[in-house]
């Protein structure tokens, strides 16, 4: 139970009480899907406190907590919470809670230890559970389909925009709550920006077009990318691309639990490197995907973090050569006992339109 294993860790810390104000957190520990209310947990007691706008929908989607109603200021209440839960040392989320909000609960918390924490919660969510890898699945679908979907639209004369506007009309007509993320269509030379969010720019034949993007769906976050070509891109533009795509496929065969980030991360960078375009990748190999669009653990040569099954994450090495183009591909995977199981589907190898 989730519960009892932030009680596990808030023992390890020697507190006895954890205050959760992350809305992902929340969501995670909770189920509430609103946008006000916070957790408050002891060792034998939590409750979860909203205002009057959320009280109805907070007693049909939390479950283990009592449900609190304040009325007045919540830094107030949550005081009043704590004294009578008998806390006497309250962790709080350091990372997430802005300086004004942290005076504002010390100032009434009398007699209570105020005890900077991290990670408590999302050390619980590196591991997603059984349901969560269903949504995850279902929402990795999603984007297999507008991929499908999008490569009758593209043709010289469309805009990046346009094509973006559809990829998140389809997701949501296949029951997706919105993308994941602002959806990123970059063609041409827009295509060596690892970032680069749709534009105005028109497609022109001759032209490399990565899309990156993702649906939001019940919650939580799928994350692809594919590049394509809109006529012959040139000798240049197709060797980066089977070089990322020997590289991606490498990271795909051989990522599995028991690797660090780190050793995750150097399967498609040596590669890269061994290529002579190891300048030309800049950013990570992947990252964790679940209630955030980026979560733990993170595949980077700054990464310890030990792969473990249940964790999922992307695959997405790149390169991007300024001026001319860029290419990445990305997959979700899922770790595994003895590997990985790939969530994304759609075809890798260069697809020129």
């Amino acid at each position: 139970m989730k519960l009892e294993k932030v009680r596990s860790q808030m023992e390890q810390l020697n507190i006895d009480g954890m205050l959760i104000t992350n809305e992902y957190n929340r969501r995670y520990l909770t189920g509430f899907t609103g946008t006000a209310g916070v957790a408050l947990v002891a060792k034998e007691d939590a409750c979860f406190i909203t205002d009057f706008r959320y009280v109805e929908q907070s007693k049909k989607q939390v479950k283990h907590f009592r449900i609190v109603q304040h009325s007045g200021s919540i830094f107030e209440e949550v005081a009043a919470q704590a004294k009578k839960m008998g806390i006497k040392t309250l962790g709080f989320e350091q990372d997430h809670l802005s300086y004004s909000t942290y005076t504002s609960y010390k100032d009434v918390l009398k007699g209570i230890e105020f005890v900077p924490v991290s990670n408590i919660v999302e050390k619980l969510r590196l591991i997603k559970t059984d349901e969560e890898i269903k949504i995850l699945k279902e929402a990795a679908e999603i984007v297999d389909a507008a991929f499908t979907h999008i490569l009758h639209m593209i043709r010289p004369g469309v805009r990046e925009i346009e094509l973006a506007n559809e990829l998140e009309f389809f997701m949501r007509k296949k029951g997706a709550a919105s993308s994941s993320f602002d959806t990123i269509v970059a063609s041409g030379y827009r295509s060596a920006l690892p970032h680069g969010v749709a534009s105005e720019k028109p497609i022109e034949k001759g032209e490399l077009v990565t899309f990156d993007f993702g649906a939001y769906y019940k919650g939580y976050c799928s994350d692809m990318t594919r590049t394509i070509a809109v006529g012959d891109p040139g000798d240049e533009m197709k060797e980066i691309y089977n070089i990322v795509l020997e590289a991606q496929k490498k990271g795909v065969r051989k990522i599995k639990s028991g690797m660090t980030g780190r050793e995750a991360d150097a399967v498609t960078r040596t590669y890269i490197e061994d290529k002579g375009y190891g300048e030309y990748f800049g950013h990570s190999t992947g990252h964790g995907i679940g209630l955030e669009i980026h979560e733990g653990p993170t595949l980077s040569a700054r990464s310890d973090t030990v792969l473990q099954p249940g964790m999922v994450v992307t695959v997405e090495p790149g390169i991007y050569l300024p001026g001319k183009g860029g290419v990445r591909i990305e997959d979700d995977i899922l770790i595994t006992e003895h590997g990985n199981e790939v969530l994304t589907h759609s075809k890798k190898e260069l697809i020129i339109l």
